[in-house]
C-alpha cells in the first residue's frame, strides 16, 4: 500500500514546512519538498492543501474503564473518540476493575485492547502497598511506567504510608521505570470535605476546588519531588492544577509535569455554568492558576499534554462535591481544543506537537513514533483550520454520550486520522474494522 499526503504543512520537531509525505505499509517512507515529489501510481492520494500535519496525538493519561466499568466506557467505544479527534496513541491508567496491579490483570487489558482498539495502546501498571516487588517482572518494551496514586481518587488505590511511598520510589529508581503520580493530600481533603459537609450533607460544587485545595496539591507534589530527589527516580506529575506546584519543575530533567486538558481550558468561574459536568480530581482551580499552566506550556516547566479522559454515566455527574462522580471525557476535543489555545496566541502549533507528540514519545521512550520522520510509523493527524464546526451530542463517540463542551463551536476540525499507515478516519468516515497496535519502548 502506497499512500501520498499531497500539499500540506508539516509540524514537525519545532518548524512547519511545505512537504509531502509518502506512506509504505505502515510507516513514512520519504519526505518531499511539493517540487521533488515524484510522480508515480499511489493506491490512495490524500489532498491536504491548505492543512497542516502533525505526528500522530499521543495522550498518556487514559480512564477507558475496561474491565469492569464498561457501563460507563470501554476500550472500542474510547478508542474511536480517540481516533475522531485525532489520536492515534494511548496509555491507559490501573483504576479499573480488576485493578491493574498484578501482571495478570495487565495482561488482560492488552489481550482485550488486541481485539477491541482502533488506534495504538498501552497500559500502566499501578502501585499498591504492597506490590513493588512485582515491578521486576514486567517487560520494559512493553509497560510504559508505574501509576502511583498518592492522592485518593476514582478506584481507591491511594499509597500514603511513608514507607510504602519510599519503597516504590527505590524500586522504580533501581529498574529505571518512569513513575507517574495523582498528587493529592488526602488527610487534607478529608478534613476540608467534613468541615464543608457539618455545612452542607452534600456541599455545593463550587466548594469542589477549596476542598481539593491548593494546599493539599502543593503537600503532595512536594513530597513526590523530595522523594523522586532522594532516589533519582524518573517522576511525572500527572495534571498539575496549580501555579504554586510549578515551582518544582523546569530544574530537573528527571522530575517533570502534565497539564491536562480541563485545567488549561476551565476555569472555577465556569462551576457556575457547568457545574459537576467540570469536578475532577484534583480540581479545576481558579483562572489564575489557569493562566499559569498556559504560561508553562511555553516555557518548559510542563513537559506534557493529557486529557485525563475519564467517561461517567450523566446521571452519576449529578449533585455536588461529595455525590457527584469526578472526572469527563475529553479525548475526542483534546487537539481541537489546543488549536483553538493556539488561535488565542497562547502557544504555538510547533508547542502543540512538542507538547502532544515528541515529548511524550522521548519521556516514555515510545519506539518509532511522535515524530514525522523516515522510517517511523506512519501516525499522523491532519487539521483543516478555518473550518468551524459545533459539538453536538450524535458527534459525541464516547460511550457516556456527553461533554462539558456540548454546543462549544472549535474553528479548526481534524480532517484525517492516520494509523501505522491506515486511513483509520477521514472527514467523518471511520473503519470500524482496523485495530491499532501494542506501543513499544525502549530502554
Amino acid at each position: 500500500m502506497k499512500i501520498i499526503i499531497q500539499g500540506g504543512t508539516i509540524v514537525n520537531e519545532g518548524r512547519s514546512l511545505r512537504r509531502d509525505i509518502l506512506i509504505e505499509d505502515n510507516s513514512i517512507a520519504a519526505l518531499f519538498d511539493p517540487s521533488e515529489t515524484p510522480r508515480g501510481i499511489y493506491d490512495k492520494i490524500i489532498d491536504a492543501s491548505g492543512c497542516f500535519v502533525f505526528p500522530g496525538i499521543i495522550d498518556t493519561h487514559v480512564h477507558f474503564r475496561e474491565p469492569g466499568l464498561t457501563r460507563k466506557a470501554d476500550i472500542e467505544s474510547e478508542s474511536r473518540a480517540a481516533a475522531f479527534g485525532g489520536i492515534t496513541s494511548y496509555m491507559e491508567m490501573p483504576n479499573t476493575s480488576p485493578q491493574t496491579t498484578t501482571p495478570e490483570a495487565w495482561q488482560e487489558k492488552m489481550t482485550l485492547a488486541a481485539h477491541k482498539s482502533h488506534v495504538n495502546y498501552s497500559f500502566f501498571y499501578g502501585a499498591t502497598n504492597n506490590n513493588a516487588d512485582s515491578f521486576a517482572t514486567l517487560d520494559h518494551s512493553l509497560v510504559p511506567g508505574i501509576k502511583l496514586f498518592m492522592g485518593a481518587s476514582t478506584g481507591n488505590m491511594l499509597v500514603e504510608n511513608h514507607e510504602h511511598l519510599d519503597y516504590i520510589y527505590k524500586v522504580c529508581a533501581n529498574q529505571d521505570w518512569q513513575l507517574v503520580t495523582h498528587c493529592e493530600d488526602t488527610e487534607l481533603i478529608t478534613a476540608n470535605m467534613a468541615r464543608a459537609k457539618a455545612q452542607q450533607d452534600d456541599p455545593n460544587i463550587e466548594l469542589h476546588p477549596l476542598i481539593r485545595s491548593e494546599e493539599a496539591c502543593y503537600r503532595s507534589t512536594s513530597l513526590a519531588v523530595a522523594l523522586a530527589k532522594k532516589h533519582h527516580t524518573r517522576l511525572h506529575v500527572a495534571h498539575l492544577t496549580t501555579a504554586r506546584e510549578l515551582a518544582f519543575f523546569g530544574i530537573d530533567d528527571h522530575i517533570t509535569a502534565e497539564a491536562v486538558i480541563a485545567h488549561l481550558l476551565f476555569s472555577n468561574e465556569d462551576y457556575a455554568t457547568l457545574g459537576s459536568l467540570i469536578k475532577c480530581n484534583p480540581a479545576v482551580k481558579t483562572a489564575a492558576d489557569r493562566d499559569a499552566l498556559r504560561q508553562a506550556l511555553n516555557d518548559n516547566r510542563i513537559t506534557t499534554v493529557g486529557t485525563d479522559h475519564a467517561p461517567h454515566e450523566l446521571k452519576d455527574k449529578q449533585g455536588g462535591c461529595a455525590k457527584a462522580a469526578s472526572g469527563m471525557p475529553m479525548i475526542q476535543f483534546s487537539l481541537a481544543t489546543m488549536l483553538e489555545l493556539a488561535d488565542k496566541g497562547i502557544l504555538s502549533y510547533e508547542r502543540i506537537a512538542e507538547l502532544m507528540c515528541h515529548n511524550p514519545a522521548r519521556l516514555f521512550r515510545i519506539n518509532e513514533r511522535g515524530f514525522i520522520r523516515k522510517g517511523y510509523k506512519a501516525d499522523l493527524t491532519i487539521v483543516k483550520t478555518a473550518s468551524p464546526w459545533k459539538v453536538t451530542n450524535d458527534l459525541i463517540q464516547s460511550k457516556c454520550k456527553w461533554s462539558p463542551l456540548e454546543n462549544h463551536v472549535f474553528n479548526n476540525r481534524i480532517l484525517a486520522t492516520i494509523c501505522n499507515g491506515h486511513i483509520l478516519y477521514y472527514d467523518g468516515h471511520f473503519d470500524a474494522n482496523y485495530r491499532g497496535e501494542a506501543l513499544t519502548f525502549h530502554g
